[in-house]
């Protein structure tokens, strides 16, 4: 059973590892709350970038010898094996945790059975608490990674309410709002790819960078990834010095998230025009839909997607909302493929 000083402390985990999100890749951004025997809060922690140490360790410092008799509170399962860190579980267990609650199991099959580890030490282990909110949140990303070898992809657009990504002449700045653009912007900043076709850049000349409403880069930069075989001139924003870029020939999704893969690069966002969206949907390569819908109608111009592989209703590639949000005037919806896969139930 969990108290409510554990699942108080399991939200806080959770905050904790959102601040380190985009900064962890290829290693999973991981929360962590220590409390003393008596339910105090002595310690919290995030994972660090490559290297350094995971959330467990930075809140078991923090903790000093309070921790001893306490309760671990991590989003994630500890680990159990040495990589570029010692594991998680030694360190729980040489500071006297006496109960550890984690909220995912770790996929991965050379860091799981971490939980097994610290009950066969006689640590008392709850899992699966709160297990869904931290898998939507921070983890997302990691946890489609390490299931199955492929960066996660976020398809983000902007479109009117009929459906249009432009005007009939092209223009398109802003169909979303300030709002909208802001929170993009902070988004792009927590993931570890950014990912836009050689139409979009000839056509548009994007920096594809994360910045403040009045210009300013923000701290962390995602890697800018253009895929297409048309050159791109070298006075191209996308070429400038605020972040690395890297263009990738062809248009294959698989092989670009593949090449992306062998990088380290867990988390991407697709911000690709019509067709590059298309395609990545036709590979059943986008694992979440991030709309952003303005009250706007303008009756014609290109639509959000492209060619998609559909050629009647029974084909659609079906989603499930998962969110609804009011960006400023407009709405974010979230969703994902049904089941988690890709053209669920219309395949």
């Amino acid at each position: 059973m969990v108290g409510r000083a554990e699942e108080q402390a399991m939200r806080t985990a959770i905050a904790a590892s959102e601040q380190v999100r985009g900064t962890t890749s290829p290693n999973p951004p991981v929360g962590c709350v220590v409390l003393a025997a008596d339910g105090e809060v002595v310690g919290v922690g995030a994972t660090q970038p490559p290297g350094g140490p995971h959330a467990e360790v930075v809140a078991l410092r923090a903790a000093g010898e309070r921790a001893r008799g306490g309760t671990a509170v991590v989003t994630l399962e500890p680990c159990s094996h040495t990589g570029r860190t010692p594991p998680c579980t030694d360190a729980l267990r040489s500071a006297g945790i006496a109960r550890v609650v984690h909220a995912a199991s770790d996929p991965n099959p050379q860091a799981a059975g971490g939980a097994e580890v610290l009950r066969a030490a006689g640590v008392d282990v709850h899992s699966g608490f709160l297990v869904d909110e931290a898998a939507r949140g921070p983890l997302r990303a990691w946890l489609h990674f390490a299931r199955t070898g492929r960066p996660h992809v976020t398809w983000k657009y902007a479109a009117t309410l009929d459906g249009r990504s432009a005007a009939a002449d092209g223009t398109s700045k802003w169909i979303s709002s300030a709002e909208s653009r802001a929170e993009v912007h902070r988004f792009r900043a927590q993931v570890d790819a950014i990912i836009a076709g050689t139409g979009t850049v000839l056509a548009d000349d994007p920096q594809l960078t994360a910045r403040t409403p009045d210009g300013a880069l923000l701290a962390r930069q995602p890697l800018r990834v253009v895929v297409g075989d048309r050159e791109i001139p070298r006075a191209a924003k996308v070429f400038d010095d605020a972040a690395e870029t890297i263009q990738l020939p062809g248009g294959d999704p698989a092989a670009v998230l593949a090449a992306l893969a062998d990088r380290g690069v867990v988390d991407v966002l697709l911000e690709g025009g019509p067709r590059l969206a298309g395609a990545f949907i036709a590979a059943g390569c986008v694992d979440r839909v991030l709309a952003y819908v303005a009250p706007l109608l303008l009756g014609a111009g290109p639509a959000a997607l492209g060619e998609a592989g559909v050629g009647s209703i029974s084909e659609a590639w079906r989603l499930t909302v998962e969110e609804t949000t009011m960006s400023g005037p407009d709405v974010r919806i979230s969703a994902v493929p049904l089941d988690g896969r890709p053209g669920a139930e219309g395949r």
